[in-house]
Parts: C-alpha cells; structure tokens; sequence
C-alpha cells in the first residue's frame, strides 16, 4: 500500500510539472516574438530615408503635376508631366523645380496623362521617355496608351517640337479600370502598371520586347496587392528598389541579390517617412539612388513643392 505524498513532495510535483509546460512552450514563445519583432521591423520608417526637405515650388504650368521622373540625359533634372485636359507637353525641371525646357507633343493629346518613365526601347541604344495615358475615372475606355520620344538634351531653346512620337495601345486583360502609375524595370526594361481605385489593386506586365510602336499591348496581370489609391511607382536604376505612392504613404521594397521585381513586391512593404501632401501624385528615384523626390499637384492656388527625401 502507497503511501500519501507529503505537503512538500506536492510542491514539488506541480513546481515540475509547471516547469515542464513552461519550457515545452518556449520555442512557440520565442518564434511569435521573433515574428512580431519582424513585423515591426518591416514598418520601421525611420532608417532608410531622411524627412523630406522642400526644393522649391513649381511654377503655374505644373499646377496639375501628375508624374515625375529623372532624366538620363539631362542629369540633375526631372521630367514632369500634367494630368487630363492640359497641353500635350512634357517639362524638365532642375532640382528647384524651375522649368528649363518645355517639349510639345505634336498630333496627340493629352486625355488623361497619369505618369512617367524613361527607359530603352526595343532595337534602340537610346533612353526614351515614356508618357503614359492611363487615367480613366469612370473605368469608361477600353484603351490606354503609351507615347515614347527619344528623351532630348537640354538646350538654349526653352520650347521644342517633337514631331515623332511613338504610339503603343494598351488593352487590360480584366477590362477598363483607374490607372495613374508606371514603372520601368531597368534590369529587364519590363514595363509595370499599377491600378488605383480597387481596395486591392492589380499589377500588370509587358515584357521589354513587346513594347513596339504601334502595336496594341496586352499586359499580363502578374499580381494583387494589399494596397488602395496607388498613384505612382518608379524603379531605382540599379533596379533593386521599388516605390510606390499613395495619397497618404510611401511604401518600399528591395528585391537583394535574389528576387525579382513581382517577387519582391509581395513582400511587407516598408513604410517611409512621408512629408504629407495636398495631393501627391508623383514619385521618382535620383539618377545614382542617393534618395528621391515627391511632387504634388497645387490646391487653393498654393504652388506644390518639390521634396527631396535623402537617403540616410
């Protein structure tokens, strides 16, 4: 016949026990502390970048900036465009935002322009500027389209005519819908698009070789996002890096030596310091990746600025 525990052998009993369970536990404790400090690694804002710091404002013919890129063959400058019912004109502006040359599309229209890219084209060693007609409020057009000029030098002519414009047409797979943003993977010279209005919105591809003058393009979607109102993108010219821009946020994605651009983007973004805008629709990358610059359309006759974000 067992004897009865004493009080002392009790406690030692469920101390073990207790023990046991607490250390069985541990490695689930420390996985879900590691996944939080992850997680909150991944909204970190504060490393990368530094706060954005006004250039300068733009003049009244910017008033409706709606995207921004930066030159290759001008460095140090950007080209600016405007959005629906402006001239059919493309600006480079220095990095104050002064305008020094203004280059007039000739034979098209400015329907909607959303955005701007540089990048080659196919059978070309020159760098191109693309100006893409994108936008479409009521989701009311089955097409959009992508002009592309040779990008020019700067001169000591403020205005010039470009007389040829390449014109591609684009038709969605999935049908009209809202668009204000493009990017230009410069490792593959792939063309992305990103939809705006949908509470998760639809990136789109065109391989490099399929972007041929006067051909009509049909891109294919290759992901869905987690993200609303993207008004902009743009692509470091190393082509590592990604933006993409919000009304409210600056979201940032870095593919390393092993992703590509879609594989990286279905990353966790990373959360940028964002100087907040009354309606910022533009975001490009410098020339060498040193940081980058926002611009905003004007509101209540205040001129936009022009914000620099340095890299930390």
């Amino acid at each position: 016949m067992h004897s009865l525990p004493t009080a002392s052998e009790l406690v030692y009993r469920v101390t073990t026990i207790a023990l046991i369970k607490v250390f069985r536990l541990l490695p689930v404790l420390v996985i879900v502390s590691f996944a939080f400090s992850c997680k909150k690694k991944a909204q970190d804002n504060s490393a990368l970048f530094a706060e954005g710091v006004s250039q300068g404002k733009v003049t009244r013919k910017l008033e409706e900036a709606s995207g921004l890129v930066s030159s290759v063959t001008n460095a140090g400058h950007l080209w600016v465009i405007n959005d629906s019912g402006n001239e059919p004109e493309v600006y480079l502006i220095d990095d104050k935002a002064e305008v020094v040359l203004t280059c007039k599309l000739e034979k098209i229209k400015n329907r909607d322009w959303e955005d701007i890219a540089i990048g080659k084209a196919p059978g070309s060693d020159e760098m191109f500027v693309y100006v893409a007609e994108v936008g479409d409020n009521e989701a009311k057009y089955d097409f959009k389209y992508l002009y592309r000029f040779v990008e020019p030098v700067m001169t000591e002519d403020k205005k010039i005519s470009i007389e040829h414009t390449q014109v591609m047409v684009v038709s969605l797979p999935d049908g009209a819908r809202d668009m204000e943003a493009i990017a230009i993977d410069h490792t593959t010279g792939d063309l992305y698009l990103v939809s705006k209005r949908e509470e998760n919105v639809s990136v789109y591809s065109v391989p490099f070789n399929q972007l041929i003058d006067g051909d009509t393009i049909v891109p294919q979607k290759v992901v869905t996002l987690p993200y609303h109102n993207v008004v902009a993108a743009d692509v470091s010219f190393g082509g590592k890096e990604i933006l993409m821009k919000t009304y409210d946020e600056i979201l940032y994605w870095n593919t390393g030596d092993s992703l590509n651009l879609v594989q990286a983007i279905q990353l966790q973004a990373t959360t940028l310091n964002y100087s907040p805008e009354p309606q910022g629709e533009s975001i490009a990358w410098t020339l060498d990746g040193s940081g980058f610059y926002t611009l905003s359309e004007s509101v209540d006759d205040e001129a936009a600025k022009l914000y620099y974000y340095k890299r930390n």
